[in-house]
């Protein structure tokens, strides 16, 4: 394969896992950080990361809103629940 389709097929999964999470507003990041040791905020920051790595102007809110789908605080407000105790 070359690194062409390499980096496409990677783009796309990205993409989906990006999806699959904007969909999935019943699971919590402290479930995912539980469970596979990354979360929302994680993808997030490995996003801005990856921008600021090509000089690109982003800044860490515009990266959770690509993540979320939606501003961080917006998201929190309609689905983020209480930690269980």
């Amino acid at each position: 394969m070359d690194q062409q389709t390499q980096t496409e097929l990677e783009a796309a999964a990205f993409r989906r896992l990006v999806a699959h999470l904007q969909e999935r507003t019943d699971v919590q990041n402290i479930d995912l950080m539980n469970l596979a040791g990354f979360c929302r905020n994680c993808l997030s920051k490995w996003y801005l990361a990856a921008a600021e790595s090509k000089g690109l102007d982003l800044n860490y809110d515009q990266a959770r809103e690509m993540v979320y789908g939606m501003p961080y605080d917006e998201w929190k407000a309609k689905y983020q629940t209480e930690l269980k105790k």
